[in-house]
């Protein structure tokens, strides 16, 4: 960069491995000399078009003006390229700010961009909602764009363009803000240091539509695998934003596939089909859709068995989608995280998670199709407030993921008898003077043989 290199560069430049550094400083003349037609191409500093010409294929229009205008209000510490524009000081230090920054030097940049350059002290929630939308729309454009869906098919989920919307919407809401809406660079700071998916958007958002690939960031994995879906017959309530905000609210976040288990869609209104679909199969995601248009769902941490009693533990929560999208976790105020039951008389039959009997979080009644989501002000078990449109509700759609690797199967449980299975029966039926007709029938093990 030469001798007028300012300090604050040279700082910045020093998170970066001596092998990284060449990569960092030649973003600016590959973003120069890839941008043929570009106006500007004078060594001095980057225009718009040549920002575009690198980032158009993943990110909109306004979303590059976001980047642009963020890179232009940087002061690197040495005078401004004439005539404007983007020079190679400011390039490096907004790489060096996204790509290793804290959260105090990523609030200016995150503010910047909210106002679109402008020099005001605060943004609005409904600036940083909109620079979200614009955030999200483009991470899930990578995905699509570099082929990491991991097996997820957009086209058989649902409604990205309002899942965007919503998720955006979940992130701001986790801004402490001032009685005016407002938040200023220090608000933002404490936001960013707490939610920690805005600067991976942001870094996944520079790195690949920048180009800047640096052997000791690969980038992040933000979907988890997708397995065993017809996805030709499937359609599915989720959408790359609903699993860019539940996947890392699980305990294996990504590291576990996604396997579809039951769907009303694929598999019919059936309490009994989706028992069979769900128990023993390890921790689930239920995700259901009232009539009244209202999404919402829970996360089971263990296999679901049928028993009178409750079950799980404190990882379990309940979550909503549509009107809001929301996360509640546990309230430590009971243990009343899960349970599954039917064809009992004295006992509720169904699913249920939280609150009390007659008085759950989350219920659907065995006679498949109604349930309930019952919270006078919020539920014990979740501290969630009613769920559903309507208290009582009727379904519309289930679906049902496994999210975990497949159970390990019983050793030989499918090949042996009733009576290897309960010796104590054995035992009655031989002192009755009963014939054990299967005994002489069964394959003898490998080790008798």
């Amino acid at each position: 960069m030469g001798n007028a290199e300012s300090v604050v560069v040279q700082k910045r430049l020093a998170r970066f491995r001596p092998d990284e550094r060449p990569v960092v400083e030649g973003v600016f003349e590959r973003l120069q000399t890839g941008s043929a037609g570009a106006a500007g191409k004078d060594g001095k500093a980057l225009t718009v078009d040549m920002v575009k010409a690198s980032m158009g294929s993943v990110a909109s229009d306004s979303m590059i003006m976001r980047v642009y205008a963020c890179m232009t209000s940087i002061d690197a510490g040495v005078p401004m390229a004439p005539g404007g524009g983007v020079s190679r000081e400011q390039l490096v230090i907004f790489l060096a700010d996204t790509l290793r920054g804290t959260a105090e030097e990523r609030a200016p940049l995150v503010m910047a961009m909210a106002q679109r350059g402008g020099k005001g002290d605060v943004a609005t929630v409904d600036q940083i909602k909109q620079f979200l939308e614009d955030l999200i729309s483009a991470v899930v454009q990578i995905l699509a764009h570099r082929g990491r869906l991991r097996g997820w098919k957009p086209e058989h989920l649902g409604d990205g363009a309002r899942g965007v919307k919503l998720l955006a919407e979940q992130l701001s809401s986790e801004i402490k803000v001032s009685d005016q809406q407002t938040c200023d660079t220090p608000c933002l700071e404490d936001w960013l240091f707490r939610i920690s998916s805005v600067a991976v958007y942001l870094e996944l958002l520079v790195s690949e539509g920048l180009l800047v690939t640096l052997p000791s960031r690969p980038p992040p994995t933000l979907l988890p695998l997708c397995r065993e879906v017809s996805w030709g017959k499937a359609a599915s309530l989720l959408d790359l934003p609903l699993l860019l905000f539940l996947t890392p609210l699980l305990p294996a976040g990504h590291s576990t596939p996604w396997r579809l288990l039951f769907s009303t869609h694929l598999h019919g209104e059936s309490f009994t089909r989706m028992m069979s679909g769900l128990k023993g199969r390890g921790p689930t995601v239920l995700l259901l859709r009232d009539t009244k248009g209202h999404v919402f769902g829970g996360f089971a941490s263990s296999s679901w068995e049928i028993r009178p009693q409750f079950q799980g533990d404190s990882r379990c929560f309940l979550f909503s989608v549509f009107p809001c999208m929301r996360v509640y976790t546990c309230t430590g105020y009971n243990q009343h995280y899960m349970y599954l039951n039917q064809g009992q008389q004295t006992m509720p039959n169904g699913l249920g998670m939280g609150g009390q009997h007659g008085y759950f979080g989350l219920w659907l009644d065995s006679d498949f199709g109604r349930g309930h989501s019952r919270a006078k002000p919020k539920c014990t078990t979740y501290g969630s407030p009613q769920l559903s449109a309507e208290e009582d509700f009727s379904l519309d759609a289930l679906e049902v993921w496994a999210v975990s690797e497949p159970p390990e199967p019983e050793q030989d449980e499918n090949k042996r008898s009733i009576l290897d299975a309960d010796p104590e029966l054995q035992a009655m039926m031989e002192m009755a003077g009963k014939t054990l007709h299967s005994q002489g029938l069964r394959e003898p093990d490998e080790d008798e043989q």
